[in-house]
C-alpha cells in the first residue's frame, strides 16, 4: 500500500499517481451525473431540479470534507517521505478520532437545517418537497461520505491512489444499479436518488475497511488513537484553509444557482445539469500535487515538488483546452442526455444549458491550473494562499460577474458562464504572482515537524 514517490522520474510519478486519482474523481462526480441522467428518464423537470439543487448542496459538503482531509494526506505524506512510520501511524490514528467527531456533529447540524437550506437556495416551488426529501436522506449518510474520503486521503498520503479508485468504482457501479431500482422500478423519485447515493457510499466504506484489514503496511497501535493536540493541530492547520477555500467556491456556485433559480424552473434545471457536466470534465490534480509534493518536501527535495507542479499544470491546461474546443460542438447534445428535449420545458432546458455550458467550459482550463497551485501551496503548508486567491476571485469576479450578466442578458445564459470562468482566470493570475514571490524569497524549504 505504501509507496515512496521521492525518487525516479517526476513526470512518471505524476502520471502514475494522478491517473487513478483522476479516474476516482470522475467516478465520484458520476454519482450526481447518474442521478440526474436516470431521474431525467423517469421523472419531469421538477424532480430533475430537486436532485440538481440537492446534489449541489451535497457536493459542497463533500468537497469541504475532502479539503479538510487534505491535512491528513499532507501530514501522512511528509512522514512517509521522511521515513518516519511511527509518526505516520500516529497521524492516521488521530485522523480517525478527529473525523469521527466531525461527521457526527455535521450530521446533527445539517439535519436541523434542511428546511432553511431549501429556502435559502430559492428552490422553485414545484421542486421544494423533492429537495427536502433528497437532502434529508443524504444528510443521514454524512458519516459514510466522511469515512470514505478520510480513508482515501490516508491511502493517498501513503502514495497509493489506486485503492481509492477501486473503492469509488465499486460504489459508482452500486449507485447506478440502485438508482435504476429505486427510480426506474420503484418510482421513488428524488428519494430514490438519495437512497442510491447513500447506500452506495456505505458499500464503498465496507469495501475500503476490508482492504485495510487485509493489508498491514502501517500497523496502528492503541496509543496512535490517543488524541494529540500537536498532530490534530497540524492536520487542521493544513485542512481548514483548504476546506474553507473549497466551501467558498461551492458557496459561490450555490449563489449562481440561486440567481438561476430566480429566473425560473427551466433556467434552474439547465444550470444544475451543466454544473454536474462541468464537475465531471474538470481535470483537478490538486491532490496529486499535494501528495507528491508533501513526500518530496518531507524528504528534503523541494525542486521535485516544483517539477510536480509544473507537470500537473501542463496536463490540466492541455486537457482543459481540448475539452473547451469539443464542447463548442456538442453542448446541446450533452445537456439533452439529462432531460426530454421533445417537451417544451425540456427543449428550453437544452437551449439554456447549451448556452451556459459553452461559456462555462473555459473554466476547465483555468480551474485545473489554480487547483494545481493550491495543491502545491498545501504541500508547502501555505494553504492560506489557496484560501486567499479563491476568496478574492469569488468576491471580485465570479459572483458579481454572474449577477451583473444575469441582469443584463435575461434571454441567454452564455454571459453567466463566461463570468464564472473569468473568476478562475483571476485566481490563476494571483497564484502566479504568489508562486513568483515564494521562489524569489527562497522560502520553499523542508517543513519542520
Amino acid at each position: 500500500m505504501e509507496k515512496n514517490l521521492t525518487t525516479g522520474s517526476v513526470f512518471k510519478n505524476v502520471v502514475l499517481f494522478s491517473l487513478p486519482y483522476l479516474l476516482s474523481y470522475f467516478l465520484q462526480t458520476l454519482y450526481g451525473m447518474a442521478d440526474l441522467f436516470i431521474i431525467g428518464q423517469f421523472e419531469g423537470v421538477a424532480s430533475t431540479t430537486a436532485v440538481s439543487i440537492g446534489s449541489q448542496v451535497m457536493h459542497m459538503i463533500t468537497v469541504m470534507i475532502v479539503g479538510l482531509s487534505m491535512g491528513t494526506t499532507v501530514s501522512v505524506g511528509q512522514a512517509v517521505g521522511a521515513g518516519d512510520r511511527k509518526q505516520a501511524a500516529h497521524n492516521i490514528g488521530n485522523t480517525v478520532i478527529l473525523f469521527l467527531v466531525v461527521s457526527i456533529a455535521l450530521t446533527a447540524i445539517l439535519l436541523s437545517l434542511v428546511h432553511p437550506i431549501v429556502v435559502a437556495m430559492s428552490t422553485p416551488t414545484d421542486a421544494v418537497s423533492g429537495t427536502i426529501t433528497y437532502l434529508t436522506i443524504c444528510f443521514i449518510g454524512i458519516p459514510f461520505i466522511t469515512s470514505y474520503n478520510i480513508i482515501s486521503s490516508i491511502f493517498r498520503g501513503l502514495g497509493d491512489s489506486k485503492s481509492p479508485m477501486c473503492f469509488i468504482a465499486t460504489a459508482c457501479a452500486a449507485n447506478i444499479a440502485l438508482d435504476y431500482l429505486f427510480m426506474g422500478v420503484l418510482h421513488l423519485g428524488p428519494a430514490g436518488a438519495a437512497l442510491g447515493t447513500t447506500l452506495s457510499q456505505a458499500i464503498s466504506v465496507v469495501v475500503s475497511l476490508t482492504v485495510i484489514l487485509k493489508r498491514r503496511s502501517i500497523v496502528l497501535k492503541k496509543s496512535d488513537f490517543k488524541p494529540c493536540r500537536a498532530v490534530m493541530g497540524k492536520i487542521l492547520g493544513i485542512g481548514i484553509p483548504i476546506a474553507f477555500q473549497d466551501g467558498l467556491i461551492q458557496v459561490a456556485f450555490i449563489i449562481i444557482t440561486i440567481i438561476a433559480n430566480q429566473r425560473g424552473l427551466n433556467d434552474a434545471a439547465a444550470v444544475g445539469i451543466v454544473e454536474k457536466v462541468i464537475s465531471f470534465l474538470f481535470l483537478v490534480p490538486s491532490s496529486t500535487v499535494s501528495a507528491l509534493g508533501a513526500q518530496n518536501i518531507g524528504a528534503g527535495k523541494p525542486e521535485r515538488a516544483i517539477q510536480t507542479l509544473r507537470y500537473a499544470v501542463m496536463l490540466a491546461a492541455g486537457f482543459g483546452v481540448l475539452a473547451s474546443i469539443a464542447i463548442q460542438f456538442t453542448a446541446e447534445g450533452i445537456v439533452s442526455l439529462f432531460t426530454d428535449p421533445s417537451t417544451a420545458d425540456g427543449a428550453a432546458v437544452v437551449r439554456f444549458g447549451g448556452q451556459y455550458l459553452r461559456g462555462y467550459i473555459f473554466d476547465c482550463i483555468f480551474a485545473g491550473i489554480h487547483f494545481s497551485f493550491s495543491g502545491f501551496f498545501c504541500a508547502c503548508r501555505k494553504s492560506g494562499l489557496s484560501f486567499l486567491h479563491n476568496i478574492l476571485a469569488i468576491v471580485l469576479m465570479r459572483v458579481p460577474g454572474v449577477y451583473v450578466t444575469s441582469k443584463l442578458f435575461p434571454a441567454t445564459l452564455l454571459p453567466m458562464g463566461l463570468a464564472t470562468a473569468a473568476g478562475s482566470l483571476l485566481s490563476v493570475v494571483i497564484c502566479l504572482i504568489a508562486f513568483g514571490v515564494i521562489r524569489r524569497k527562497s522560502t520553499l524549504v523542508l517543513v519542520e515537524e
